[in-house]
């Protein structure tokens, strides 16, 4: 991925509780979507056609960053400091 070269105008906080789940829709017969639901807002994660390159590296990118988000959770729920966690 090439970094941002535009400045960014707004921000969208999401926040998780209850209500919050992820949904992958693995299609046969078309690209698949990664569905993130907060309840109010639902937030797809899909391609504008066939699968490329880029698309396959943003969905590692994603999983890699989502991974960390998780251990960093774990950490911060169970009191941790940072380095250290009870995921790998």
């Amino acid at each position: 991925m090439t970094r941002r070269r535009t400045p960014r105008n707004s921000v969208i906080r999401l926040t998780t509780g209850n209500a919050a789940r992820t949904l992958n829709h693995p299609f046969t017969r078309r690209e698949p979507v990664l569905a993130l639901d907060f309840g109010a807002t639902f937030v797809l994660v899909t391609t504008s056609g066939p699968v490329t390159a880029e698309d396959l590296e943003f969905a590692r990118q994603l999983a890699r960053e989502a991974h960390r988000f998780a251990r960093s959770m774990e950490r911060s729920f169970y009191g941790l400091p940072d380095g250290q966690g009870v995921a790998a």
